[in-house]
């Protein structure tokens, strides 16, 4: 079974225009809460529109992967919380270095965008989007 999820998300990742997004979790999809307040971490509210945009890329083919600060001994509240708000992803990845100022070197190219909680005009401007799409595909 693990096999099988595997070749999918292999070839999901390499499908034409896939984005892979990594989205880190406290202060980004649901209130920022430390490491060492773990208790918070399952009732830790939920940022607005943080999952209908996550949800929305997910279900058009792209690689979601949760990467966060939080540590492996986080990992099973993590997964219940983000299953329990119903966050689609593909992979979550722990013990991200903390403190910020994240200086990414890499051979791909990279796409930075601080949200600083804008989920909603991002996912205003995806659906546009979509909307616009559908709007001219009626009109040929």
């Amino acid at each position: 079974m693990r096999k099988k999820k595997m070749e999918k998300e292999f070839l999901l990742f390499f499908r034409s225009g896939s984005k892979n997004y990594l989205i880190d979790i406290d202060g980004t999809i649901c209130e920022d809460i430390p490491n060492e307040e773990p208790e918070r971490m399952v009732t830790a509210v939920a940022l607005p529109h943080a999952r209908e945009a996550i949800n929305k890329w997910y279900d058009d083919g792209h690689i979601i992967t949760f990467f966060t600060s939080r540590t492996e001994e986080h990992r099973a509240v993590t997964q219940k919380w983000l299953k329990k708000h119903g966050f689609k992803y593909h992979t979550l990845l722990v013990c991200k270095p903390r403190g910020g100022n994240y200086h990414w070197i890499d051979n791909a190219p990279i796409n930075v965008v601080d949200l600083k909680n804008v989920w909603k005009i991002l996912i205003q401007n995806i659906f546009q989007t979509f909307h616009n799409k559908i709007s001219h595909a009626d009109l040929s």
